[in-house]
């Protein structure tokens, strides 16, 4: 339902824009608002399932996720739509890495652990699919507003269901609490104001005052999150963390991922609506075959990982989604779904199958036990993050290159076309960098498993 809710809004933008009156750019701070939170906070949700209790907070989470989806459905004005969806972010940023936390520490170190997080995992990357169909379908049969309504039983039968099920791990004791909150809100606040420079550049321009003012106060933010991080007794993030090469490239390579994913799925839906007018639910339903390659994808990609290593699955990966986003930029005013986006699709999408999971076996390879959950934050983080400026960044550049193209009968089907096209273009050199680091910094890496089989037996004294 977390990862879900991030793609399943993208099928109902033309409604939601008709119906709350949003402009084109001002639009995606609906994906925005929900991602951007859920990444600022994703942290510091771990921290909190560690330090009171994952049940606890798991529980809390899914209520204030439902709560936050009852008033984004009730919504009547751009404002609150975008409230609701960036509390739903956070309650989203408390209920991920508990789920996690929860898996973790219910299974046994070895391979039931393993196959429990690869299905985990697996379920992230699915959801993200599967949120288009569902969107279309609720968003043609009962309006837009149901894509969020729909969370809310959701959510309490899972409180419910949690209550019945999940033992409570054991609280942190008071006095050895600590929440990072200063550097939780710092680096959120950044990366808003960071995000915020980049939409506004089609009204201001890349250089002009207001654009570098707001992004030179976001990057001062992130600085002084770096300066809160390096005095914090118990930092959200301990920098020495990224001394790994092998957790440092791997988050690299999952935030150009995010850059790249997230905006496929938005552009392709909006082409399937407002250039070849098919229904939200034609929409939805274009996209299963996406939706059963990643499925299939993700499944070799763990076995090969094990086999192999996730370095050189991860770079195929990162390699066939780039492809895929450039054959994306043949899209025509007057194409189809068959010749225009069936196959660029399937390439792109069982690209992001094959990244997946190795991505996330890289993130925390060589890692201590002690660290396990901060780096499975850190990957999380890292795709949430380029997802959203990437997409900020895209939409922008598609909207310039529309602008440009339109005549003086307004935008028509070949403005549009031409903006996603050089969305398409941008988007597909962030996923073959993230194939060359990915290369470069990665393909040494073994399994863990692969290590462990390779290590040498111990000798009694």
């Amino acid at each position: 339902m977390v990862i879900l809710d991030i793609s399943v809004v993208n099928v109902a933008l033309p409604s939601i824009r008709k119906d709350l009156g949003f402009s084109a750019v001002d639009l995606q701070w609906v994906v925005n608002a929900y991602t951007l939170t859920f990444a600022g906070f994703l942290l510091l949700g771990g921290r909190a399932a560690d330090l009171l209790g994952r049940r606890r907070v798991f529980v809390a989470g899914l209520l204030l996720f439902a709560v936050a989806s009852l008033a984004g459905g009730l919504s009547t004005s751009q404002g609150m739509l975008t409230a609701a969806r960036a509390v739903q972010g956070l309650g989203g940023a408390v209920v991920a890495p508990a789920t996690l936390a929860i898996i973790t520490t219910t299974f046994e170190e070895g391979y039931e652990r393993n196959r429990a997080l690869g299905v985990w995992g697996a379920m992230g990357a699915v959801g993200g699919s599967t949120g288009v169909l569902l969107g279309g379908v609720l968003t043609q049969l009962l309006g837009w507003e149901w894509i969020l309504f729909i969370n809310v039983p959701v959510g309490i039968l899972g409180a419910m269901g949690a209550m019945r099920f999940i033992p409570e791990s054991t609280r942190t004791a008071a006095g050895e609490r600590h929440f990072d909150v200063a550097g939780a809100l710092s680096v959120t606040a950044g990366l808003v104001l960071l995000t915020f420079a980049i939409v506004r550049t089609d009204v201001n321009g890349w250089t002009s005052s207001p654009t570098l003012e707001v992004a030179g106060a976001g990057l001062a933010l992130l600085v002084l999150f770096l300066f809160i991080e390096r005095r914090a007794p118990r930092p959200l993030v301990p920098l020495g963390i990224f001394r790994s090469r092998t957790l440092t490239a791997a988050n690299l390579v999952v935030f150009l991922l995010g850059c790249s994913v997230f905006a496929m799925w938005y552009f392709v839906s909006l082409y399937l609506q407002q250039v070849l007018g098919y229904t939200p639910i034609e929409t939805g339903l274009c996209f299963l075959p996406m939706t059963g390659a990643i499925i299939v994808a993700s499944t070799f990609a763990a076995r090969l990982s094990a086999r192999l290593g996730p370095g050189p699955i991860l770079t195929l990966g990162m390699t066939l989604l780039g492809t895929g986003m450039l054959l994306f930029t043949g899209l025509s005013p007057h194409g189809s779904y068959v010749s225009d986006v069936l196959l660029p699709g399937v390439i792109t999408t069982t690209g992001l199958g094959l990244s997946f999971v190795p991505v996330t076996i890289a993130a925390v390879a060589g890692v201590a036990r002690s660290e396990a959950g901060l780096a499975s934050g850190l990957v999380n983080t890292s795709r949430q993050v380029g997802g959203s400026l990437g997409l900020a960044a895209l939409a922008t550049v598609a909207t310039q290159r529309t602008s440009d193209l339109a005549g003086a009968g307004g935008i028509d089907a070949s403005a549009l076309t031409g903006g996603y096209q050089r969305a398409f273009v941008v988007g597909s050199l962030f996923a073959f960098v993230g194939a060359l680091i990915a290369l470069v910094g990665l393909v040494r890496v073994r399994h863990p498993q692969q290590a462990q089989q390779q290590a040498p037996a111990p000798v009694d004294a």
